[in-house]
């Protein structure tokens, strides 16, 4: 019975300790504009900023209009935990969507939106849509969690067959 316990108790934390670093993604703490901010007039960049370091270069941010259209001017850059996009002028009044897709330090993608509303209608014209981007919006925010569970069911059961074998080794 002993060993059982062992056996259980080092799975346990072989399951508890492993993927702790995989648990801690990276989130967004602040914008500008703030996620639901309203403004006259349209911001000339959009910077998020996050808890943890941003991986350059896979990094993407759209910024999508009320019709559908797209007014980010140009790639996004990265400064440690801040992603910078700089903006077209704006055109219609309404909701504009700030859709992004950042990679963490620990490889998982972490996707996101913020809105904000532009109460004066600008001068502005959209972008062509990017080529050699997908919107953020469209994609999955990484790994689902049933692996885990699924890996974690396994490894409680072979622990415990092992256990078992070595339990009746031992009587005899």
């Amino acid at each position: 019975m002993k060993r059982l316990i062992a056996v259980v108790a080092i799975v346990f934390a072989a399951l508890l300790g492993g993927p702790a670093t995989a648990w801690a993604h990276n989130t967004l703490v602040s914008s500008d504009p703030a996620d639901g901010a309203r403004l006259g007039t349209g911001p000339r960049q959009v910077r998020l900023v996050f808890d943890q370091p941003v991986r350059a270069g896979y990094d993407t941010v759209n910024v999508i209009g009320p019709n559908g259209d797209y007014w980010t001017d140009g790639k996004a850059s990265v400064e440690g935990n801040a992603v910078t996009a700089p903006v077209r002028e704006l055109g219609p009044k309404g909701t504009y969507t700030v859709a992004y897709r950042v990679l963490s330090n620990d490889g998982h993608p972490v996707t996101g939106e913020i809105r904000f509303t532009l109460t004066r209608a600008g001068q502005g014209t959209p972008a062509p849509p990017p080529a050699d981007q997908a919107d953020p919006a469209d994609q999955e925010s990484g790994m689902p969690i049933w692996p885990w569970i699924a890996g974690a069911v396994v490894l409680v059961v072979l622990g415990a067959v092992l256990a078992a074998r070595l339990g009746r080794s031992g009587d005899d």
